[in-house]
């Protein structure tokens, strides 16, 4: 987990078999639908906005993608771990 003035990310890959399509896009949507600050997905540079599903399918993760998760507020450690586990898990499919 990297520390920032900017909040805080951690790094994780797409394990799941189709990547990242829109049953967990929507999964992602729904987790940080109560968060107190932005959440961002980042891969290669693009960013996406973490509660909009069109947004995260923009970034057309497949399976082995890296891709790095950001709070913008350290009160949503919580959330990012939570959301962290949900991609490493590979979506709960």
């Amino acid at each position: 987990m990297n520390n920032s003035v900017n909040g805080l990310s951690r790094d994780v890959t797409i394990t799941n078999a189709f990547g990242l399509h829109a049953r967990a896009a929507a999964k992602i949507a729904k987790l940080v639908q109560n968060v107190k600050s932005k959440v961002w997905l980042i891969k290669a540079g693009e960013k996406a906005d973490a509660s909009s599903i069109i947004d995260i399918l923009t970034l057309a993760c497949e399976k082995g993608s890296k891709i790095t998760l950001k709070i913008d507020d350290q009160s949503d450690l919580e959330i990012l771990n939570k959301l962290a586990d949900l991609v490493e898990s590979g979506f709960g499919e």
